[in-house]
């Protein structure tokens, strides 16, 4: 639960590409494990942009899978009505792969989907059968509210050779305006802060997880709650769950 893995209360976790920048967050160990070739692929978990943010950070793929599709079970949840887990990998195949091994109902999480998995990687073609207008027919929105002030000339740029790139490949590219796209941001803090607030508030050394030694000792249960609390939650984590009470 942080904006970038340099707020937490271990190690600091740096970009593989570039020690000197973040590799976002929060899944940003994940996407870092794998940019710098620890692993094949590994999961990460996706509130509002915690997977994808650092998947482009680091130079991975990164994929949000809708909401249900992949079970929560065992996740520590943060906004439960918001929380996906999803795959990180080198490749839109591997993604595939991972994706259809870890999605399908799941009787410990009530708000899976009990809709049959497909062979996702099964109707991937092979880079060599995809011809030069392989995008043809396929419609791309570039959301107004996102591309103007504030945005950075670098990221614009980029932004800008995508989008020239589908275009050479056949498709179409249209500007489309989304006027409520400011209230999302708010919006969501309401939502997923108050449900951390919520979700987290278990861990008070009695149910789960840590108590702390020196509340072990208090006979006043506010006192060992808050000592607890105290010592076992990081400050990213009381910023949000004091915003979200």
């Amino acid at each position: 639960m942080c904006r970038n893995v340099t707020v937490l209360l271990c190690q600091v976790t740096a970009n593989p590409w570039d020690p000197q920048r973040v590799p976002g967050g929060s899944s940003g160990g994940s996407a870092a494990a794998v940019a710098a070739q620890q692993c094949a692929a590994a999961l990460g978990s996706d509130t509002g942009g915690s997977i994808r943010q650092p998947a482009h950070f680091c130079g991975v793929v990164g994929l949000k899978p809708s909401y249900g599709r992949v079970s929560r079970y065992g996740l520590i949840a943060y906004g439960s009505s918001l929380d996906c887990i999803g795959p990180l990998t080198h490749s839109v195949a591997d993604a595939a792969l991972l994706l259809s091994v870890m999605s399908g109902s799941d009787s410990w999480d009530a708000t899976c989907s009990k809709e049959a998995v497909p062979d996702l990687a099964a109707g991937l073609l092979p880079a060599e059968q995809l011809g030069s207008s392989c995008m043809k027919g396929v419609r791309v929105g570039v959301i107004q509210q996102t591309i103007g002030e504030g945005v950075a000339a670098g990221v614009m740029s980029a932004v800008n050779g995508a989008l020239q790139h589908m275009q050479q490949l056949g498709a179409t590219v249209e500007e489309v305006s989304l006027p409520t796209f400011h209230l999302g941001l708010p919006a969501y803090y309401v939502l997923a802060l108050s449900e951390a607030s919520s979700n987290l508030s278990r861990y008070d050394g009695v149910r789960y997880g840590l108590r702390a030694s020196e509340a072990a000792a208090s006979r006043d249960l506010k006192e060992m709650y808050s000592i607890t609390r105290g010592e076992g939650l990081g400050p990213e984590v009381k910023r949000r769950i004091l915003m979200g009470t």
